[in-house]
């Protein structure tokens, strides 16, 4: 495993070890969203381990009504997710306190090398929430709380179609000392390999964490270590071009430490990152360099240190964050085009709200505040926040109705700012600072054991880094700013029974874009987008020991002169398993199930029909 400096260690160890740490009874609360753009904690999709590899983070937001994901290949070999129309770079990735992002390119934002089962339900923030909770990402944030540390383990086997075998193993031990407190730590081992469901579409992932958690009756803090080596091939995978069969070999280091405190009035969570990813990109896998421009490798490496909280002091509830983040391009064969390789960033956001009571037992809830993002490489940016949330409670449950307004930013990656301004990828070093401007109405009604959540939204994207074609320069993509008009519709419904779970999402987008003077044709990704998609997640526990789950994903997209097939498809995950109530279960995994040719990105081949069967023991 590549070893991170000294002062990253330091910084990490010291954050871990200096904080008190929580109890038994205490795990990471989210009752301080009670505003929150997304309250929802259930499951929303019903098959959260794939038929293609073992689970990544990726892996249980394919079929997520709240976000949508674009892959090249399967999910777990890169994957794109963007929320409510916004591209890529635009949606960030935070675990505990802090968000992990990528400096080189927002393909790699999604590649948080940590075992899934380490993490909760991830939370996906929009609007005022994104902005307090995200870090440059201007559009939202999946956010995950660490679990605590449970004792036992677990050793799965899996084999399938296209000579896939995938296996995982996971082990935790946690012991109480005198002084009330209990230690805990979490190991998790996983490989995964296999040919494809196309030529040149085989892979070889591994991945290793460990956990050392400290726990008292108020706090929580961990310290996570995290690596991970993945190989993957996809022939037109970043080019479009199906007759090159590319390959992608990341190696990605991560170093996390956190620490939650509850109190009476409020909470605080802080905490410290240190990630480095080296990237060895082709291409042409038959025609591999090493070493000079057109090999595509790089290395990047970021450490950060953030921090979260809510305060009640008297009438007024402050919610704040901030970040602290330091990035290097330590080394590039073509990202060689821009003015600087390292940047250090700084965001901090403060929006107090004030709850008053209304006549008829309603509340008012008020919001303002702002969000102040800082780069010594580029221009700064101060961003309104403003919100109003009216909630009524009956017999039955409660409604919120809720009206805000929220402005955002966030800076390019090194791909697009020192690529070379010609050639197979375009970039350009005078993308300045993207600003997003949103404003969203929304009504969630909770009645026990079903939600629904409803809302419309508008936004104005100004200077947003798009990769775009023109036919007079066919072999290659070109960084290019746009300014987009977006409008929105999205609906949520969860409904739970006995034997029953189902969960239903739709989404509606319309986009206005303007290129400027840039020669514009196709393209990649801001104009890739689903104008409806609508998802259903359905769990059925039909026995004892059985249940049949089944994802479902119905989209039409924006018409593409670059994709080739539909711009609409069918897509369907179901999955079968048995559990004895004991230590042993296994689940037959379909993915893919209607064999869909749909390309998620214009010109990529869409991944085959999978099958695999696993068996797992527990103890």
């Amino acid at each position: 495993m590549p070893e991170p400096t000294m002062r990253s260690v330091a910084f990490l160890m010291l954050l871990f070890l200096s904080s008190p740490t929580w109890s038994e009874e205490t795990t990471p609360s989210t009752d301080d969203e009670e505003l929150s753009e997304v309250t929802v904690r259930a499951t929303r999709v019903a098959n959260e381990h794939p038929a293609s590899s073992y689970a990544t983070p990726a892996t249980a937001l394919r079929f997520d009504p709240l976000t949508e994901l674009q892959s090249r290949g399967v999910a777990e070999g890169q994957s794109d997710v963007t929320v409510r129309g916004g591209l890529f770079e635009n949606t960030g990735f935070k675990l505990g306190a802090v968000t992990i992002m990528d400096p080189q390119t927002g393909h790699y934002v999604a590649e948080l090398p940590v075992d899934p089962a380490l993490m909760s339900t991830p939370a996906i923030y929009k609007g005022i929430d994104s902005a307090v909770e995200g870090f440059n990402s201007a559009i939202a944030t999946v956010s995950y709380a660490i679990n605590r540390v449970q004792d036992g383990g677990s050793v799965s086997l899996a084999a399938g179609s296209d000579n896939l075998n995938f296996q995982s193993l996971r082990f935790g031990h946690t012991t109480s000392n005198p002084a009330g407190s209990e230690i805990g730590i979490a190991m998790s081992l996983a490989h995964s390999e296999g040919d494809g469901s196309v030529a040149f579409g085989d892979h070889e992932f591994s991945r290793a964490n460990v956990q050392i958690q400290h726990v008292t009756d108020d706090a929580q803090t961990d310290l996570i270590v995290s690596y991970q080596d993945k190989f993957f091939g996809w022939p037109g995978a970043y080019t479009g071009f199906a007759s090159l069969p590319e390959t992608d070999d990341t190696q990605t280091t991560l170093l996390i430490a956190n620490h939650r405190r509850e109190s009476g009035s409020g909470w605080f969570e802080a905490g410290g990152f240190y990630r480095r990813l080296v990237d060895d990109y082709d291409f042409n896998r038959t025609d591999i360099e090493s070493g000079t421009p057109g090999s595509f490798e790089h290395e990047t490496k970021v450490l950060g240190a953030g921090f979260q909280g809510q305060q009640q002091v008297g009438r007024v509830s402050w919610r704040y964050g901030g970040q602290l983040t330091s990035d290097k391009l330590v080394r590039s064969t073509d990202l060689t085009n821009g003015f600087f390789t390292d940047r250090t960033y700084v965001t901090l956001s403060v929006v107090p709200s004030i709850e008053s009571a209304l006549s008829n037992g309603n509340t008012l809830v008020w919001r303002a505040g702002a969000t102040v993002d800082y780069s010594d490489r580029d221009s700064n940016a101060v961003s309104p926040l403003l919100g109003i949330t009216l909630s009524r409670t009956d017999e039955r449950g409660s409604t919120d109705y809720s009206l805000e307004y929220a402005a955002t930013s966030q800076v390019p990656g090194y791909t697009a700012l020192n690529s070379n301004p010609t050639g197979l990828f375009g970039g350009n070093p005078f993308l300045g600072r993207e600003k997003a401007k949103q404003l969203s109405a929304s009504v969630e009604r909770d009645s026990g054991d079903w939600q629904i959540r409803a809302t419309v939204f508008s936004r104005r994207d100004d200077n947003l880094v798009d990769w775009t074609y023109a036919t007079g320069a066919p072999f290659s993509r070109q960084a290019n700013a746009v300014d987009i008009d977006v409008i929105g519709f999205e609906a949520f419904v969860v409904r739970s029974w006995e034997a029953i779970d189902i969960a239903v999402g739709y989404t509606a987008l319309d986009k206005d874009a303007d290129y400027g003077s840039a020669q514009v044709d196709a393209s990649f990704y801001a104009l890739n987008f689903a104008k409806h998609r609508a998802t259903v997640a359905f769990v059925y526990r039909f026995a004892e020991d059985f249940e049949f789950r089944l994802d479902n994903e119905y989209r039409s997209q924006e018409a593409n002169p670059l994709r080739v097939g539909d711009d609409s498809t069918y897509l369907a995950s179901a999955s079968l398993r048995w559990s004895s109530r004991g230590r042993f279960s296994a689940a037959l995994v379909v993915d893919n199930a209607t064999d869909s040719e749909y390309q998620p990105f214009p010109g990529t081949p869409a991944s085959g029909r999978q099958l695999s069967l696993s068996a797992t023991y527990a103890w």
